[in-house]
């Protein structure tokens, strides 16, 4: 809890989270997703689709699951994979094919590179997490080049019919699978109110469109828990 006249600073908050659960991101993010989430990496991937060659970065990039799939399928690019954390790093940098890779650390709401950098960007689960929806995606926008193309994965919160399901789920199953598996109940409580908080895919959608990228589409994953959206920068 903050005091009134303290501001309250998502950035350290969450950089503080994922700092700590570094060593069993992708052991939660594997039983979470019942196996899937590699799968939804790898399509994220495809789908940024550069021509070849060319500059691609990877934001929020974690231990690197997705910057170290567009290595692999796109041999002739250059990927960056940066994040805030720097032991979210570390762990990336020790896996095999990281040397494939150029890893950097910065924040996503001020991206250290030039305007129209990159030929594609991709993400994955950097959206919630962030205090300036609107601020981070113009900044994507300001180093993505004319034509290029983004990628995002990212939690939604459920509708449909499985809503009273899916939100029960992930209020109770998600803390409880934190403390079996992880043994840190907080963080992923955290990680659960952020989901259920988080913008419909609709609301990113029409975000993506205000900032003034075209072509956006988007498909849900795991019973419209997950999303996958894509866009492009006009020429």
């Amino acid at each position: 809890m903050t005091s009134a006249d303290t501001p309250y600073d998502k950035g350290s908050e969450v950089r503080g989270i994922f700092e700590k659960i570094a060593g069993y991101y992708d052991r939660m993010n594997f039983v979470m997703t019942l196996g899937r989430h590699a799968q939804w990496c790898r399509e994220v991937a495809a789908r940024v689709a550069p021509a070849e060659g060319g500059q691609l970065v990877d934001l929020a990039t974690g231990t690197g699951v997705i910057a170290l799939e567009m290595a692999r399928r796109y041999p002739d690019a250059t990927v960056t994979g940066v994040d805030f954390s720097a032991e979210m790093l570390r762990r990336a940098k020790s896996k095999p094919g990281a040397d494939a890779v150029c890893w950097r650390q910065a924040d996503a709401m001020s991206l250290p590179f030039e305007d129209e950098s990159f030929d594609g960007i991709t993400q994955g689960y950097l959206l919630r997490n962030v205090a300036d929806l609107d601020g981070v995606l113009r900044e994507q926008f300001r180093v993505l080049k004319p034509g290029g193309r983004i990628a995002i994965l990212e939690t939604c919160p459920p509708s449909g019919l499985m809503k009273p399901v899916m939100r029960w789920g992930i209020r109770f199953v998600v803390p409880l699978l934190g403390q079996i598996v992880a043994r840190d109940r907080k963080s992923y409580t955290y990680l659960e109110s952020s989901t259920l908080a988080f913008a419909s895919p609709e609301h990113v959608a029409g975000v993506l469109r205000g900032i003034g990228f075209r072509h956006v589409k988007w498909r849900k994953k795991f019973f419209g828990t997950n999303v996958i959206l894509w866009a492009t920068k006009p020429r």
